[in-house]
């Protein structure tokens, strides 16, 4: 067990202690405000205080922010320290900048809850963020951090041991439009038809045709191809889909309604996680995002506890407060939906501290590091290019023995002209890099 002192209680420090060494670290932890208590402790022990107290101690010379309780802006200075970024640098301590405060500040996105300049989507834009401006968006710099505290810690108190945590991957899908062109009905297939005749594509009016015919399987259909790769990785992915019961804006799903569908959601929950994603109609009507919960949970005859934001559109700390009172335990929207990164500079799932409220709270965050999406609309890479940046995230949180989660599409996989050479990059990254985790 290693003791932590401090000269006053902070439920922000507790969190944040919790997560860097209870979780990250798998150490057991205790609490004092007894300088006695502390001084008599012969096991590891953390001294976070302006004096240092003890000969054999980590001594963490802490900043104003963890024992604050309003939320305020700060100005959290960066500088390079052995090759990587530090936030909140001190001149006294053991480390050369305070570990608790600065981990808090990513992690719990304070920022986020500061006036900001919000994207076209409404959303928190990644150009705001601190980890953009100062660079460090592509590393999980807090699971750099606790390696280089568990290194000190081990100097220190030589007969410390840490459970060895491994590189974790999860896959992640979105189905946001799980066909083509089956199940969409005579309408929206008559208006496809006709504005594909009217722009000359006269090979995608007859594609169209043919799967309608059912003579060619439908371009976003890939269902079965990727649960042989799933069987043939031993991969235990996540699913979620868009039920939304009205279509239109940025919500053009298959109708709930279908049987198809129905079908689809049903097969894959009897094999993998299955969970919702909150259209965007819903986002902002909790009445709504009650009933296309309430829909899933009927369709799987299972309740709900995953989520997913469509278009990763949520604001703190109400998006995460809803969905904690709708039952949701595990949530996978903390990442950008503009460019990939560690929005909250970590490659682990960690509870959600809710700033507001001042207290951790049940939901579990999973933060994911590559989305397709980003990488073809927003960042405008080629296949190649993309291979590249997930090949870098793979290999800098394998480095840190981090969870890797990733959010594909199933239209990026099919055989849509557009995203050719998409189902490549995939197969590649399971074949090259993955498979020697495994």
């Amino acid at each position: 067990m290693l003791l932590l002192y401090s000269s006053q209680y902070s439920p922000r420090l507790q969190y944040i202690a919790a997560t860097l060494l209870q979780e990250l670290s798998r150490i057991d932890i205790a609490f004092t405000y007894n300088k006695e208590e502390f001084r008599l402790f012969e096991g590891p022990k953390i001294n976070y205080s302006k004096d240092p107290l003890d000969e054999e101690e980590l001594w963490i010379y802490p900043v104003p922010l963890l024992f604050e309780n309003e939320i305020a802006r700060q100005e959290p200075r960066c500088q390079l320290h052995e090759a990587y970024t530090i936030l909140f640098p001190v001149q006294k301590g053991d480390l050369p900048f305070d570990i608790f405060a600065a981990s808090f500040y990513l992690i719990s996105r304070y920022e986020e809850y500061l006036p900001f300049t919000e994207d076209k989507y409404g959303r928190y834009s990644h150009t705001e963020s601190i980890a953009f401006k100062e660079g460090f968006l592509n590393q999980p710099l807090i699971n750099t951090w606790v390696i280089s505290l568990q290194r000190l810690l081990r100097l220190k108190f030589p007969m410390i041991f840490f459970k060895i945590k491994k590189f974790n991957f999860i896959p992640t899908y979105d189905i946001d439009i799980a066909f083509s062109y089956l199940n969409k009905g005579f309408v929206r297939n008559a208006g496809g038809l006709v504005r594909s005749l009217l722009r000359g594509e006269l090979s995608a009016v007859k594609e169209r045709i043919e799967v309608l015919a059912g003579k060619k399987e439908d371009p976003f259909d890939v269902y079965e191809w990727l649960y042989a790769l799933h069987l043939k990785y031993n991969l235990r992915p996540y699913y979620f889909f868009l039920v939304a019961k009205d279509r239109g804006g940025y919500d053009k799903n298959i109708s709930p309604e279908k049987e198809e569908m129905q079908e689809l959601i049903r097969y894959h929950a009897m094999g993998y996680q299955v969970g919702i994603h909150p259209s965007w109609q819903s986002g902002d009507n909790e009445t709504l995002l009650r009933e296309e919960i309430g829909l899933m949970e009927y369709l799987i005859n299972k309740r709900i506890t995953c989520s997913r934001q469509h278009y990763i559109r949520f604001s703190l700390p109400q998006t995460y407060r809803r969905l904690l009172s709708l039952g949701i335990e595990k949530e996978f929207s903390m990442g950008y939906g503009s460019i990939n990164g560690f929005r909250a500079s970590i490659a682990a799932p960690f509870y959600w501290y809710d700033l507001l409220k001042d207290e951790r709270t049940s939901l579990r965050i999973y933060p994911f590091c590559f989305m397709d999406a980003n990488s073809f609309f927003q960042q405008r890479q080629t296949p190649q290019q993309a291979f590249d940046e997930i090949r870098h995230y793979h290999d800098v949180i394998k480095k840190v023995n981090g969870t890797m989660i990733t959010i594909w599409h199933n239209n990026f996989f099919g055989s849509d002209k557009l995203y050719e050479g998409w189902k490549h990059v995939y197969e590649l990254f399971l074949q090259e890099v993955l498979y020697w985790d495994f």
